[in-house]
């Protein structure tokens, strides 16, 4: 048993006789004990898409998986191919499997790759990753607006909020459960 609150974008839950991907985990935090998270999940023998909502003490039946480290190598279309580092074999994940985990791996990355009877069904991300800022507005002298964050452009495509110090070309550190800016890669 997993507690809800521990479950993040391409982990594998069991309902009833099913498994379900997590697609999307939205965190929703009103105060401690009435949290929620809202999931978008993904029938792994139907391919079918639900949604639902849990309080973080709620329990789901997590699925063992076998974990295997592999590279990313290339993205193509709706597929992303990875590479076994001891036998070379090649699998490829469809991005609907990845879910958000799309925004948090870079090319050549070794990551751990899950599987379920042989299939190759998601990636396991570490709790957080560290991304260069490509794209964010420059803040202009004397902004009184109050503002003390600004949206900004990771190299992987995810758009999060930064404070208003940060330049591209910058590394940010941000978790990959809330996709949030959790801080600044030290140099």
């Amino acid at each position: 048993m997993k507690l809800a609150g521990d479950v993040r974008s391409g982990n594998i839950i069991k309902r009833g006789n099913d498994l379900f991907l997590i697609v999307k985990c939205e965190y929703y935090r009103a105060a401690r004990q009435n949290a929620i998270i809202k999931m978008k999940l993904k029938n792994m023998t139907t391919n079918a898409l639900s949604e639902t909502s849990y309080t973080i003490t709620d329990k789901l039946d997590d699925v063992r998986l076998d974990v295997k480290k592999m590279q990313y190598l290339y993205a193509t279309n709706d597929s992303y191919s990875f590479m076994d580092q001891e036998t070379f074999d090649q699998v490829e994940i469809t991005k609907d499997d990845l879910g958000d985990a799309i925004y948090f791996i870079l090319e050549e990355q070794v990551v751990d790759i899950l599987f379920y009877e042989g299939k190759a069904v998601s990636i396991d991300l570490p709790k957080s990753a560290n991304l260069k800022i490509t794209y964010t507005e420059e803040v202009t002298r004397g902004d009184s607006s109050g503002k003390v964050t600004k949206p900004a452009t990771v190299e992987t495509g995810l758009e999060v909020q930064v404070p208003y110090f940060l330049k591209e070309g910058e590394i940010i550190i941000i978790d990959t459960t809330t996709k949030e800016y959790v801080g600044r890669e030290q140099k």
